[in-house]
């Protein structure tokens, strides 16, 4: 199936609101606590109706599922599905680290089969469609992705706002095959791996929803890289419960994978 069409808007629409996020970011913007104890600045809000007001325009019968949206579970009945997160990262976003994306993608049949993230500082584009590659677009140029051949002197990488003591001794327990360790905030993780920079990322527990990966999911695996959960089974998109329950890892080659069962 093509899906070039919902590539295209889902770009325009992710450059258009990193626009406006970027005009907020530059001032003294306010930030709340949400129920589940995460923030959001008017920023994430006038990215997603930014989004949604454009996808909708052209997709109105298709689903939605976004981290700043009241849930609709008719999206259950919905072979398309779009994921979005109007801002992952927003921890970095208030830190102003830079490290922040706006993240867009499409699930069919539970499928994640179109992603885009765009990350606003850097000016940095990443996209990728079932079976026809990921790409990076900066400056008028796209670039092919692809994961880096590397099987020693990996680099790796973990969350810059949400550290884990599980992935620190993992990453211990394995210096000696490991060159650099990176910090980095949100998506850009998965796009770097995609782009040859990083060897591994992981994630331990159940803090993240679909929202957080399904633009990686493809991204990685179109650049040649592997993305699964704990389990070391692809993921599931629009389902009823959207917590990731198993956490994640991502790796360039399978040999790079390391032992963690003794930390689940």
């Amino acid at each position: 199936m093509d899906f070039s069409k919902e590539l295209y808007v889902a770009k325009q629409a992710a450059i258009v609101a990193g626009k406006k996020v970027m005009e907020i970011y530059n001032t003294n913007f306010t930030v709340e606590i949400k129920e589940d104890n995460s923030p959001v600045t008017k920023a994430d809000l006038a990215s997603n109706t930014i989004i949604l007001n454009k996808l909708k325009e052209v997709f109105p019968n298709y689903a939605y599922l976004s981290e700043e949206s009241k849930d609709d579970l008719t999206r259950l009945e919905n072979d398309y599905c779009f994921i979005i997160d109007p801002i992952d990262g927003t921890k970095d976003f208030v830190n102003r680290t830079g490290e922040f994306t706006i993240n867009i993608a499409l699930s069919y049949k539970q499928e994640i089969v179109m992603g885009v993230i765009y990350a606003p500082v850097l000016e940095e584009l990443y996209y990728a469609e079932k079976g026809k590659g990921a790409y990076k677009a900066k400056n008028g140029e796209h670039i092919r992705l692809r994961v880096s051949d590397r099987t020693s002197n990996l680099r790796v990488a973990e969350s810059r706002s949400h550290k884990s003591p599980k992935v620190f001794q993992l990453y211990e327990e394995n210096q000696d095959k490991i060159e650099k360790y990176y910090e980095l905030g949100s998506t850009l993780k998965g796009c770097f791996l995609a782009s040859g920079l990083l060897e591994a990322f992981y994630k331990f527990g159940s803090g993240t929803k679909e929202w957080d990966i399904a633009t990686m999911d493809i991204i990685i695996h179109e650049a040649g890289g592997i993305f699964r959960d704990l389990n070391h089974q692809r993921f599931k998109y629009n389902k009823a419960d959207v917590y990731n329950k198993n956490g994640y890892y991502a790796v360039n080659k399978s040999e790079n994978l390391f032992k963690y069962d003794h930390l689940l």
